[in-house]
């Protein structure tokens, strides 16, 4: 008898210890950098298996186009503890940049990626600025809701470029992305 009481008070006593370290980790939030290629899917599907962190992450970083989000970005994400691919914690993070400053490795300098920026264009476009084909806009054919109702040369540019940095890490890859799949 003696020992069906040790055994059910062990049992209470570590469900209650598995309930208390649970509930500390259930507000639990950590700090995100965005990587080249990601989205707020990708990351969702890091912290929760499932898209169902996309709007709350978006939310909680004010993140007003949760299409576009940029490479060193450090998004704050809300979990249960139950992440698989656990990110280091900090006391606070910074929200979502505008954009991201340009370093010496993003800026298009090299011959190389000029190139395979020429050549997306005139794949996408036939360098045309003017392009459209439904929702996709001008020369480098993006989602008109990434361009916020700005047509403009300079605007298209600067668009692509942030988009191809962020999703892809530069024009190189995006490139090889186009020639894998037949668009970037």
């Amino acid at each position: 008898m003696k020992f069906s009481k040790t055994l059910v008070f062990s049992t209470v006593l570590a469900a209650g210890a598995t309930l208390a370290f649970g509930a500390s980790e259930v507000s639990a939030d950590e700090t995100y950098t965005v990587k080249p290629n990601d989205s707020l899917s990708k990351i969702s599907m890091k912290f929760a298996g499932d898209n169902s962190l996309v709007n709350k992450i978006a939310e909680d970083n004010d993140i007003e186009n949760s299409n576009m989000i940029f490479v060193g970005t450090q998004l704050t994400i809300a979990t249960d503890g139950s992440s698989s691919n656990e990110a280091p914690k900090q006391e606070s993070a910074p929200k979502q940049q505008a954009a991201p400053k340009q370093t010496s490795s993003s800026k298009q300098s090299s011959g190389e990626s000029s190139s395979a920026k020429a050549w997306i264009a005139n794949k996408e476009s036939s360098n045309s600025y003017s392009a459209t084909n439904g929702r996709y806009i001008g020369k480098y054919q993006l989602d008109s809701s990434y361009l916020n109702g700005d047509h403009s040369p300079a605007n298209q540019e600067k668009v692509a470029d942030q988009y191809v940095n962020s999703r892809y890490g530069g024009w190189d890859a995006a490139k090889t992305f186009w020639q894998a799949n037949g668009w970037y």
